[in-house]
């Protein structure tokens, strides 16, 4: 019997239309049931789970506890992470074509290099390899490699280990096409349609700043439907 799907998103107290958004556009355009559960720091501290220092180059509140996904499934079958930046124009339930067995996660294998030094909110634009690869992440919660995010793991170890999934082997990170972590600003828009996903990850429309990204108009249409009284920040 197939797994439902389970995606957990990143959630930012600054941004809580920004996860609306990205909740809402993934859930409209499947017919499966698919359960969508925020990562929210506060609870993961009030539970004991999450005890790091404060990291002043962290540009979100889920720069670390996205790596408690597959700990918040119970170490069993497939779960999502994805950042609250995103915006969903297709079936999720075609990302399961991309869950072997052999492999402990799967994501898009950017090469990303920005060039400009602040994003979002005035946060600092940090550049490091393997830069975004864990934005989107479909981890096999199955895989020993993936059974090493322990609690103490994550608390401990550095944001490059983590980040650069160095807790799994090369041959163990599957592969992901672009267009579902499609990084606006960066990859080249598709001739025809929209991205499977779209990541606003210099910053979205909910913004001040950041108003005329491409696909702003898209992003805005949901967070009218989601919150009609949103305004950017």
């Amino acid at each position: 019997m197939t797994q439902d799907l389970r995606f957990f998103i990143g959630w930012d107290s600054r941004e809580p239309i920004a996860y609306d958004v990205a909740k809402a556009s993934l859930l409209a355009n499947t017919n499966e049931d698919v359960s969508v559960s925020p990562i929210k720091l506060d609870e993961l501290v009030k539970q004991g789970l999450y005890t790091r220092d404060v990291d002043p180059l962290a540009s979100t509140e889920f720069t670390y506890s996205r790596f408690f996904t597959p700990l918040l499934a119970d170490f069993k079958g497939w779960a999502i992470f994805c950042d609250c930046d995103f915006l969903f124009f297709s079936d999720v339930a075609n990302l399961r074509q991309y869950m072997r067995d052999d492999i402990a996660v799967a994501c898009v294998k950017h090469d990303y290099t920005p060039t400009a030094t602040t994003k979002m909110d005035g946060k600092a634009q940090t550049v490091y390899p393997r830069k975004n690869w864990s934005s989107f992440m479909i981890f096999n919660c199955d895989h020993p490699s993936t059974q090493k995010l322990t609690q103490q793991l994550i608390n401990t170890e550095s944001g490059a280990y983590l980040h650069r999934m160095q807790w799994a082997q090369d041959n163990e990170i599957g592969d992901v096409p672009t267009n579902w972590n499609w990084l606006e600003g960066w990859n080249e828009k598709p001739a025809t349609g929209y991205p499977n996903a779209v990541h606003f990850t210099n910053g979205g429309p909910w913004f001040k700043d950041w108003q005329d990204v491409d696909y702003a108009q898209e992003w805005r249409d949901w967070a009218d439907k989601v919150d009609s009284n949103w305004k950017p920040i």
